[in-house]
């Protein structure tokens, strides 16, 4: 019963969060659709045409990595400061503070799931869908979920503890979204480059997008059970983490 208590609360927190975003804002929730096409627009320029001289062809390849990656990124860069950003929160009621991460998945999900529908139209707009491995997308969404779920758990329990982390992990994720696939084809590569880059779950994610969208091809499974049982081992270590120093927190945010 407390745990759907918690729930209740992410949710609720996530959506308040949401509402506050949308009010500093002039153009309020259109901002959060064009904000990612600016920022895919830009990668389009620089990788689709400066560096390709991609078509059509190539902006749905790159948006098919680009709209998971945002939403990884986000959630991630995000999550690494949601104790310090809910210190007043914190210090008002005791909250466990493995549940505050998914305050971030709530309000970056949403985000994504706008974004997701319109890649979703231009799919087919493009020709390119709907065929029956769209089927898959809900499993793809749930993996990207759960492993930014566990990464952004992890960034969140150690970064209060050493705040230079903060730096590295933005620095991370930058060179990460150049090794997961999304300018280029993980099929591509030689045999050991491809086994070494889909250590990375978001390049087995991102290739399952393109599979179903653009291919109309059924994700790899195996590297999707992979993604999962990755998860629950970041997911298991942050929790570990955050229960330890779940009363230290406030100290340190304090001192």
């Amino acid at each position: 019963m407390l745990r759907l208590r918690y729930l209740d609360l992410v949710i609720y927190k996530g959506i308040a969060d949401l509402n506050t975003e949308a009010s500093r804002a002039y153009i309020g929730f259109v901002w959060w659709v064009l904000e990612p096409l600016l920022y895919m627009g830009a990668f389009y320029i620089a990788f689709g045409l400066g560096l390709r001289g991609g078509g059509i062809g190539m902006l749905l390849f790159l948006l098919c990595g680009l709209v998971p990656w945002k939403w990884f990124s986000s959630a991630v860069s995000n999550g690494s400061h949601t104790i310090q950003s809910n210190i007043g929160l914190i210090q008002q009621i005791y909250l466990p503070k493995y549940i505050l991460p998914g305050i971030v998945l709530v309000t970056t999900g949403v985000k994504f799931l706008i974004i997701l529908a319109l890649l979703l139209v231009l799919a087919v707009g493009l020709g390119h869908g709907p065929a029956l491995p769209w089927l898959a997308i809900p499993v793809l969404v749930l993996a990207e979920l759960v492993f930014a779920l566990a990464t952004a758990s992890l960034a969140g329990a150690v970064v209060p503890l050493v705040p230079d982390l903060g730096l590295i992990i933005d620095n991370g994720l930058i060179v990460m979204m150049f090794l997961s696939g999304i300018f280029f084809s993980v099929k591509t590569l030689t045999p050991t480059a491809r086994i070494l880059i889909e250590i990375n779950p978001m390049v087995t994610i991102i290739g399952g997008f393109r599979d179903v969208l653009i291919d109309h091809h059924w994700p790899d499974w195996g590297g999707l059970g992979y993604t999962f049982l990755v998860s629950a081992g970041i997911y298991a270590v942050a929790y570990a983490i955050m229960r330890h120093f779940d009363r230290v927190y406030p100290k340190v945010m304090i001192g």
